[in-house]
């Protein structure tokens, strides 16, 4: 790791591990230097009862989301469940917020998958005036809000973190965000990213931005297991429209070409075959410890503020996984 990172994050809960049995792993994250805790939301636990837990059993840790979609709380009750979170964890609760997919957003939730970027935008600016106290009316993104104000209004506003892949959003992050949160991208395609949300920032006149970055890690040096399942996971994300264009704007077009033909085809066995050794490579962390901190610390070095680690369910030891990943 770089000398100047002072952060250092790791995604829960732990796959296979019940929620009521995080103590002694949050408590060991601690122990081995980790600074925060990050979660997400998609078919498992929500995004924020990870973190309430967290909050009372290791409040030495940094609690943030990674993220919670815009679309699938009204506006009162994400305002209620930030606000709650932020008091329970004084000073050490980042809430990012992203648009999602359509596949959690409209098939899982019944809910349009329209107008992304804005209903990003507005829940944004909503939750700046609601948890400020103000009482709020108006329209954001797909609600119309009539004289909410906050009953319990955190004593320190959280960070607002907007996740962002291609240039508007990430611009979005630096000018009304407070940072942005970045993934399945390589340590090289940070200097492409970072700059943009810094370039947004310095123009709105907002301070430096964060920039966190969810890493995949496999700590292994079996290179066959790394890439096999890796070029699954690639795929099932890489094969998402939105990650494809995040990816040909990257420059990685007509590399990955190949795979996506193969895949609408239907074709499933070969357009994992067509997807690049050295991509796996590029966007997951793999090998020795010691080359696992190696190739995180160029992120950060590249211009990521917070790595927050994803184990990858790859069959590993996860409890060993920690240990052999600590930045101490």
């Amino acid at each position: 790791m770089s000398s100047d990172t002072r952060r250092y994050g790791m995604t829960i809960p732990f796959d296979g591990v019940p929620l009521a049995e995080h103590r002694e792993w949050l408590r060991e994250l601690v122990d081995l230097g980790y600074t925060d805790v990050w979660s997400s939301e998609a078919d498992g636990a929500d995004g924020f009862t990870p973190l309430a837990m967290a909050a009372a059993w290791a409040p030495e840790l940094r609690l943030g989301t990674a993220i919670v979609p815009a679309f699938t709380r009204g506006p009162a009750l994400l305002a209620q469940s930030v606000a709650a979170l932020a008091d329970a964890a004084p000073g050490r609760f980042a809430f990012g917020i992203g648009t999602s997919s359509e596949v959690i957003v409209s098939r899982w939730n019944g809910i349009p998958f329209e107008e992304p970027y804005a209903q990003v935008r507005d829940m944004v600016g909503f939750l700046r005036l609601a948890l400020a106290g103000e009482k709020v009316s108006g329209t954001f993104g797909r609600s119309e809000v009539k004289g909410f104000r906050l009953g319990r209004v955190p004593a320190e506003q959280p960070a607002v973190l907007v996740a962002a892949l291609r240039e508007g959003m990430l611009r979005l992050a630096g000018r009304h965000g407070d940072g942005a949160i970045v993934n399945w991208l390589s340590a090289r395609d940070v200097e492409t990213v970072a700059p943009v949300v810094a370039e947004a920032a310095a123009a709105a006149g907002r301070p430096t931005p964060e920039v966190v970055a969810r890493i995949f890690v496999a700590p292994t040096t079996d290179r066959d297991l790394v890439v096999g399942m890796g070029r699954y996971a690639i795929a099932a994300y890489l094969t998402v429209p939105v990650y494809a264009a995040f990816h040909e704007w990257l420059g990685r077009g007509e590399q990955l070409a190949e795979m996506q033909r193969l895949w609408r085809e239907g074709d499933r066995k070969a357009a994992l075959e067509a997807i690049p050794e050295s991509l796996v490579d590029e966007l997951i962390v793999h090998g020795s410890p010691e080359q696992c901190r190696e190739h995180i610390g160029r992120y950060c070095d590249a211009g990521i503020t917070t790595p927050a680690l994803a184990l990858l369910p790859f069959g590993l030891d996860q409890r060993q996984a920690l240990r052999d990943l600590a930045p101490t």
